[in-house]
């Protein structure tokens, strides 16, 4: 069987580690020239060397920035066709609790960046004749919880934003398509940081409340998201990808 994205390019943000990492690690087995960004250069630098990948140090919360990997990838290999909009943050606390800099930060890492990737990418992708964007939310975008405000408003917000990102592209091109995934807790550093700051029983409460009784692993998610980058999934555009063990089918 052939590579399934052989001949494609591919820039995942947030690629230093969880879903980002293993994603690129799935991308690149399958024949994809990657590219992964992140603000965690250390990290991003141990990836590129691992798995022979280009990193560039990259903040998604600025839009000069984006403008600038977009054009360096433009300039080596002049074509992008898979954008994964990765790069995110997990935060707990309640409407009362949340402070206005949390909120703000939850939204500009977790919404706004996923807005610059799509606005600054679509040309690129446009040109290179198809493409996929996928962007992360979460399950937290579909089912609330009453300890993540600022989460749950943002990853809801990225699920309708790859709607609307979504029509405006089978609008202006019918080679690119947007879809948002939305997976169930994980085993991520995210998660791990999380818990942290929270009682040694919550992962096990966490495990409780999905039907499977088991947490996501890093690889459900990079599976998934090599469907949506494949051709395989042409036909599949402002929709969303739900991978959390039956817990929204409650």
């Amino acid at each position: 069987m052939s590579k399934r994205l052989n001949g494609k390019v591919a820039l995942i943000t947030g690629g230093a580690a969880g879903f980002g990492k293993g994603t690129a690690k799935t991308f690149v087995r399958e024949g994809a020239k990657v590219y992964i960004s992140d603000i965690n250069v250390k990290g991003g630098k141990k990836v590129s060397e691992d798995l022979g990948v280009t990193f560039l140090e990259h903040d998604v919360t600025n839009p000069d920035r984006w403008q600038e990997v977009i054009a360096e990838i433009k300039s080596k290999e002049n074509q992008l066709n898979i954008l994964v909009n990765n790069a995110g943050i997990g935060y707990m606390g309640d409407v009362e609790g949340t402070t206005n800099e949390a909120w703000e930060m939850v939204h500009k890492i977790d919404l706004d960046s996923v807005f610059y990737g799509c606005k600054y990418a679509l040309p690129l992708m446009r040109d290179s004749g198809n493409g996929s964007i996928i962007n992360i939310s979460s399950i937290s975008g579909i089912i609330a919880g009453h300890n993540f405000t600022a989460y749950n408003s943002a990853k809801a917000a990225v699920r309708h934003l790859s709607k609307s990102v979504a029509l405006h592209c089978a609008r202006t091109t019918n080679l690119v398509r947007c879809n948002s995934v939305h997976p169930v807790f994980a085993r991520t550093e995210i998660l791990e940081a999380l818990l942290n700051d929270t009682s040694n029983d919550m992962l096990s409460k966490l495990e409780r409340q999905i039907p499977v009784r088991k947490l996501a692993e890093i690889e459900d998610i990079a599976n998934a998201l090599l469907f949506l980058a494949s051709d395989e999934s042409k036909m599949i555009t402002g929709t969303e990808l739900v991978i959390d063990g039956g817990i929204s089918a409650q």
